[in-house]
């Protein structure tokens, strides 16, 4: 049994949640999100409440039924207030820009990557801190993997792009031969 999908998901204040042709809609101050349902999960809003319950008991729905609530929680906090993950570019002579609607990363090749930046999102580059936000938790994740797949950090130095909360576990690089070369 879920214990997420138990829960009743309360509606803020504002939020405008709507279940219709097998897709839930959230709309609010931030945008508007759709996504559609599987028909394995029944959604119901109610009372100020949206409910996500399986519609027969079988493994997939079980499956689901979790999955679904955090999908639909995911989308009424993202239109109230956007999610936002922040990568760090490090590396000497590495930097981030803004080119129109792409994203131009130098990240030591011998050509700038351009990364297009997709509808719905806000990215906003600080020195070396590249800012992605948007409603979609899911979208943000993704733009956000795609940015840092282009120069992974290495353990040596420690130089890409990684998140900012990462932690990078360094390795010991070569050690000098004294005793050999005597």
């Amino acid at each position: 049994m879920s214990r997420i999908g138990k829960r009743a998901i309360p509606i803020p204040l504002g939020t405008e949640v709507s279940v219709a042709d097998a897709s839930v809609t959230v709309k609010a101050k931030g945008g508007t999100l759709k996504r559609s349902i599987h028909p394995e999960i029944v959604i119901s809003v109610s009372n100020g409440e949206v409910a996500v319950s399986p519609a027969r008991e079988t493994r997939l729905a079980r499956a689901l039924w979790g999955t679904y609530a955090a999908h639909v929680r995911n989308m009424i906090d993202g239109v109230n207030k956007p999610f936002v993950k922040k990568l760090l570019v490090e590396g000497i002579g590495y930097k981030a820009d803004l080119a129109g609607k792409q994203l131009k990363l130098m990240v030591g090749f011998s050509h700038p990557i351009l990364i297009a930046i997709p509808e719905g999102l806000t990215v906003a580059v600080d020195k070396n801190t590249v800012t992605v936000s948007g409603a979609d938790k899911e979208q943000v994740g993704q733009f956000s993997a795609t940015v840092r797949a282009v120069k992974k950090p290495e353990p040596y130095k420690g130089k890409g792009i990684r998140y900012e909360d990462e932690v990078i576990r360094r390795k010991q690089g070569k050690k000098a031969a004294t005793a050999a070369a005597a």
